[in-house]
C-alpha cells in the first residue's frame, strides 16, 4: 500500500498563489490515478482535482477550472497542485488521494490518503 504526506499548506491573501505537495511512499506510485480533495468548515469532502497514472489527463471541479492545476512527477513519486486566484472560499483542508480505480471523482474510490495540510485564504 501506499503512504501520502502532504505539505505546503498555510495563510494566504485573496488573489495569492501556492503550490501544495504529496510525497508517495511504500507501493507503485505510477499505477495509481491520484486525486487532490479539500474539506472546509460544516462540509463534506470535495473533489478538486485528478490526474491518470501518466499524467496524461487532468480533471478538475468546476470551481478551480482554469485557477488549479494538477501535476505529478512518477520519477519522484510527487504529486501537486498548483492553486492561483486563491479566494477565501477555497479556505479547507486539502488532502491527497489514491486510487486503483481512477479516473474518479468520489472520495469513496480513493483507498489512500493523507493526512491533510490547511489552507486558509484571508480577504
Amino acid at each position: 500500500q501506499v503512504q501520502l504526506v502532504e505539505s505546503g499548506g498555510g495563510l494566504v491573501q485573496a488573489g495569492d498563489s501556492m503550490r501544495l505537495s504529496c510525497a508517495a511512499s511504500g507501493g507503485t506510485f505510477s499505477q495509481y490515478f491520484m486525486g487532490w480533495f479539500r474539506q472546509g468548515p460544516g462540509k463534506g469532502r470535495e473533489f478538486v482535482a485528478g490526474i491518470t497514472w501518466n499524467g496524461g489527463s487532468t480533471f478538475d471541479a468546476d470551481s478551480v477550472k482554469g485557477r488549479f492545476t494538477i501535476s505529478r512527477d512518477n520519477a519522484n513519486n510527487m504529486v501537486y497542485l498548483q492553486m492561483n486566484s486563491l479566494k477565501p472560499e477555497d479556505t479547507a483542508v486539502y488532502y491527497c488521494a489514491a486510487s486503483v480505480v481512477g479516473p474518479v471523482r468520489l472520495p469513496e474510490n480513493y483507498a489512500y490518503w493523507g493526512q491533510g495540510t490547511q489552507v486558509t485564504v484571508s480577504s
